[in-house]
């Protein structure tokens, strides 16, 4: 028995059962794969697979047993590797965290740049993807931390840290309908805000004899906003569902500056990520605040359950979440429940 057929087996399976696909993820050929996994059910004296000629159609049960121990098999070899490298030399290595656009380029650049810093030998690799992806990323072992907001909650495999929450502002063009009627004037600037209205003061958007920002005003305009698959898309459409409203969803993108790029050219409102507004560099758009339309979204971090991590990768997590320390990070490994609290 090879780790290398185990690896084989274990892609299969995360291929869909498409032999020719997990072949291509392994940079192999499919015969080649087809051939080991044929030998390791000759030496285990069963059948993982059911077959229907050529291809594989399902896992037999016993084959769901074996799988499951080839996992914990290849993770563990994974952190042999792992723990070797960091007993000769604690300050090298590599560290591949896949995440979305919006993480990347809105909430990590600091964070990159302080631990590049402080680890210049540890080799930094970034993995950009929709949260199905890179959340698929860390379970296949391509890479060591998932950044997301949305579908790291559907892989048991995945072990969820809260990291923050955050939520959604409108963005238009200056001089446009909708910031005119809440406020925002043509020049950029905003009538003072009615400190006798305790509510709009928190930040619905509402000025001084303007009406508060509503889903019902928002239903008036096109809107541009984020595909279904990321950051809390599903919050926008639940919250517009509720009220009975359907909005012309006139765009989706996978990131907010080809949103924001579309809002300038005048295709409808665009609904973005807080943090993915920035005063400087969107000079030329009003901004309302929506925090009080949709409910708020969490961003964390997935890790691979029985995953060994570096010493750099604690101090990655804690300084991407300065509340993830070692000890709570290792306590939530364990099982006692870090995701709660936040």
């Amino acid at each position: 028995m090879k780790l290398q057929q185990l690896r084989f087996l274990v892609e299969v399976a995360r291929s869909g059962l498409n032999v020719s696909q997990a072949a291509e993820n392994l940079h192999t050929s499919q015969p080649g794969v087809s051939k080991q996994v044929r030998l390791l059910e000759e030496e285990l004296g069963l059948d993982i697979f059911v077959r229907n000629g050529k291809r594989v159609v399902a896992i037999t049960e016993g084959g769901q047993r074996i799988l499951a121990i080839a996992e914990r098999v290849l993770i563990e070899a994974d952190n042999l590797r792992r723990a070797g490298r960091e007993a000769a030399d604690p300050a090298a290595g590599t560290l591949v965290v896949a995440t979305t656009h919006t993480q990347a380029r809105y909430r990590l650049p600091e964070v990159i740049r302080s631990f590049r810093a402080r680890y210049p030998m540890v080799n930094f690799k970034l993995h950009q993807g929709n949260p199905v992806q890179v959340a698929e990323e860390v379970v296949a072992g391509r890479a060591d931390l998932a950044i997301a907001t949305e579908a790291l909650d559907r892989f048991p495999d995945l072990v969820m840290l809260p990291c923050y929450q955050w939520n959604r502002v409108v963005v238009a063009p200056l001089g446009h309908p909708l910031l005119l009627a809440h406020g925002v004037t043509v020049a950029g600037t905003r009538d003072p805000v009615d400190k006798t209205d305790a509510v709009g003061a928190a930040g619905s958007g509402a000025r001084r004899g303007h009406p508060r920002l509503t889903l019902e005003a928002l239903a008036k305009y096109p809107l541009l906003s984020y595909d279904t698959a990321f950051t809390g898309q599903s919050r926008i459409l639940e919250a517009f569902a509720q009220r009975h409203l359907s909005p012309e969803l006139a765009l989706t993108a996978l990131d907010a500056d080809v949103i924001k790029t579309y809002v300038r050219l005048g295709l409808g409102v665009g609904i973005i990520a807080a943090m993915a507004y920035e005063p400087s560099h969107d000079a030329d758009l009003g901004m309302l605040d929506a925090a009080h339309l949709f409910s708020s979204s969490t961003t964390r971090i997935g890790i691979r359950r029985g995953a060994y991590l570096r010493r750099y990768t604690y101090a990655f997590i804690e300084a991407f979440a300065a509340h993830l320390d070692a000890h709570t990070v290792d306590l939530a490994l364990r099982g006692g429940g870090a995701d709660e609290g936040l």
